[in-house]
C-alpha cells in the first residue's frame, strides 16, 4: 500500500496530445478564438495563452532553475497562481494565434526533451499539493500532473468551439488515473478504523478502479480492497470535470452512483485535482 500508487509514465503522450491541440488550433476560424470558455473571464485565446505560460514556466523553472515571480505579502498559492496566470494571459492578448501556435510547437518539443531526462521515481520539481501536502511527490506524479493540465485545457477549448476529440482512452486514461491519486488526500478528514476501504470506480474506456484504504494514521492507495465501506461510481466525463471543477460537486453527485457510508461518499465527491 502506498500514498500515491503505481507509477504513471505520461511522457510518451505529450507529443501526441500537443499534436492534437496544434491541429485543432490551426483549423480554428478567427471568430472561434474569442469564444468564451468554462474558465471565468477567459476566451479561447486566453486559455491558449495560459497553456503557453505553462510551457514557459516549466522550462524556466525545471530546466533553467529560474525562480520567476515572487509571492506578494500574505499571498496564498491559489492567489499567487491566479494573479500571475492572469498577468500572463493579459500580456498574450497582444500575440497573434499563429505566433502562439508556433511557440507551443517549438517549446513543447523542448519540454519533451526535458521530461525525458527525469528519473520518474526521483523527487518532483514541483510537489502535487492536491495529492499530499506533508510528503514530497515523486517526479512521475509531477509530470503526470502537467500532462493533465495540458489535456484539460485542450478539452476546454474543444468544448468552447464544439469540436470533440483528444479523448480516446490512450490520451485520457492517464488523466483519469492521475486525478484518482487525489483520493487519499480527499479522504484525509475522515477518521476510520485501519483497513477501511473506499472504492472509486470511473466507467468508460479511460476509466478504472482505485481503492483508498485507511492505514494507521492516514489514507493510502491499495491494489485492491476488502469489502468497501463506501463506493462511488461515475463516468469518465463526469469525473474529470468534477476533479477540475468544470461541474459542481452537486452536479457530480447527481450523476454518480453512491453506496455505503454517506460521509465517505460525500468526501469522495469533493475530489479536487487542481490548485483552487
Amino acid at each position: 500500500m502506498t500514498i500515491f500508487g503505481a507509477v504513471i509514465d505520461a511522457r510518451p503522450l505529450f507529443p501526441r496530445e500537443r499534436r492534437a491541440l496544434l491541429d485543432l488550433l490551426a483549423a480554428l476560424p478567427p471568430e472561434d478564438w474569442s469564444r468564451p470558455t468554462v474558465c471565468p473571464g477567459w476566451d479561447v485565446h486566453d486559455v491558449v495563452g495560459h497553456v503557453l505560460n505553462d510551457y514557459m514556466r516549466r522550462l524556466s523553472g525545471s530546466r533553467d532553475g529560474y525562480g520567476g515571480a515572487v509571492f506578494a505579502n500574505d499571498e496564498t498559492l491559489p492567489e499567487y497562481l491566479a494573479r500571475t496566470n492572469d498577468q500572463f494571459v493579459q500580456a498574450t492578448r497582444q500575440i497573434s494565434p499563429q505566433v502562439m501556435i508556433e511557440m507551443l510547437d517549438h517549446l513543447g518539443r523542448q519540454l519533451d526533451a526535458m521530461w525525458a531526462t527525469r528519473d520518474l521515481e526521483g523527487p518532483a520539481d514541483l510537489d502535487v499539493s492536491w495529492a499530499a501536502t506533508d510528503v514530497g511527490s515523486p517526479a512521475w506524479l509531477d509530470i503526470a500532473r502537467e500532462y493533465t493540465e495540458f489535456w484539460v485545457h485542450q478539452q476546454q477549448v474543444r468544448d468552447a468551439v464544439s469540436v470533440p476529440g483528444g479523448d480516446d482512452a490512450e490520451l485520457m486514461g492517464p488523466v483519469v488515473d492521475a486525478f484518482a491519486r487525489a483520493l487519499p488526500y480527499t479522504l484525509r478528514r475522515e477518521d476510520r478504523p485501519e483497513g477501511t476501504t473506499v472504492t472509486l470506480e470511473v466507467t468508460g474506456p479511460a476509466g478504472g478502479r482505485w481503492f483508498g484504504t485507511r492505514q494507521v494514521d492516514r489514507w493510502g492507495l491499495s491494489p485492491a480492497g476488502t469489502e468497501p465501506a463506501a463506493r462511488v461510481s461515475m463516468d469518465q466525463d463526469t469525473f474529470w470535470r468534477l476533479a477540475t471543477r468544470g461541474i459542481t460537486v452537486e452536479e457530480a453527485r447527481k450523476r454518480a452512483d453512491l453506496t455505503g457510508d454517506p460521509a465517505l461518499t460525500a468526501a469522495v465527491t469533493t475530489l479536487l485535482a487542481i490548485v483552487a
